[in-house]
């Protein structure tokens, strides 16, 4: 039996407060949310899976803008929130994205959404060679993480930059009545590019983003600090023509609508025990 996600008990705890301010907490929307939004393909009548859709923020865009979504979270209680906002105009499933996503046919997507969620995985060579199958040609995979310089020299300097390392982050929120710790592991650059391009994948963007000016009314403190110094990173890779084509590769009998996606989750019940983000 796989052992039980690192994260899936700190954001169950974590859930209803997070919900209650990510749509307007600065790091969120006026820090990460505008650069992952600019890396994105065009996303209208296209196919795309979320992993690790917290809350659904980016689920509720995606299908605001016209794409039949996916979307996927380790934790029940984000996924209950998630389900709220979206009510029946996306299909919203428990699954963690530390185990296979074998439960999902090859080149079922067009593009693959993770919005600061894969800090919580360890092994990412399977998961972006598990992104890569389920990508058609071609395909978009945008995501966003802990920026690496400011996870070790800033947050977690007694370790070795060079190792990819299970540390803890501290959520102290007092209004909500929150102090949670939650386990993620912390990696170097060559440790976030190496299993992306080893996959198949080819990077067409790295960005390393800076704050809108809407951070600097909420925070003031943060704001200069990350004008200063990156807390996040932003990729976004692509599947075409000129990348080796995965094994499992083959065209994908999906209807062009969310009846697609009720076919790979033929019984729900099996799918919540198997455990994204």
């Amino acid at each position: 039996m796989p052992d039980e996600p690192i994260a899936r008990t700190g954001y169950d705890q974590l859930a209803d407060a997070y919900a209650a301010q990510v749509a307007s907490k600065p790091h969120n929307a006026f820090y990460d949310r505008p650069a992952l939004l600019a890396l994105l393909p065009a996303v209208a009548h296209r196919h795309v899976l979320e992993a690790g859709c917290g809350s659904g923020v980016y689920t509720e865009w995606l299908v605001n803008h016209g794409a039949t979504v996916l979307a996927l979270d380790v934790s029940p209680k984000m996924v209950a929130h998630a389900q709220a906002r979206l009510q029946d105009r996306a299909t919203i499933r428990e699954a963690d994205l530390s185990q296979p996503l074998d439960f999902l046919p090859a080149a079922a997507f067009d593009l693959i959404v993770s919005a600061l969620v894969l800090d919580y995985v360890r092994d990412w060579d399977r998961l972006f060679s598990d992104f890569f199958r389920l990508l058609r040609v071609p395909g978009h995979l945008v995501f966003s993480v802990g920026h690496p310089s400011a996870e070790f020299y800033e947050q977690h300097p007694d370790g070795n930059y060079f190792e990819i390392e299970a540390v803890e982050a501290t959520f102290d929120w007092p209004a909500f009545g929150v102090h949670v710790r939650i386990p993620y592991y912390r990696r170097p650059l060559s440790a976030m590019l190496d299993p992306l391009l080893g996959a198949g994948f080819r990077l067409e963007r790295l960005v390393e983003p800076r704050p809108t000016a809407e951070f600097q009314i909420e925070d003031p403190q943060n704001y200069t600090k990350l004008l200063r110094q990156p807390g996040f990173i932003c990729f976004r890779a692509c599947k075409d023509a000129a990348q080796p084509a995965h094994p499992a590769d083959r065209p994908c009998r999906c209807a062009q609508d969310r009846a697609f996606f009720d076919e790979c989750f033929p019984d729900l019940r099996l799918l919540s025990r198997r455990g994204g983000g």
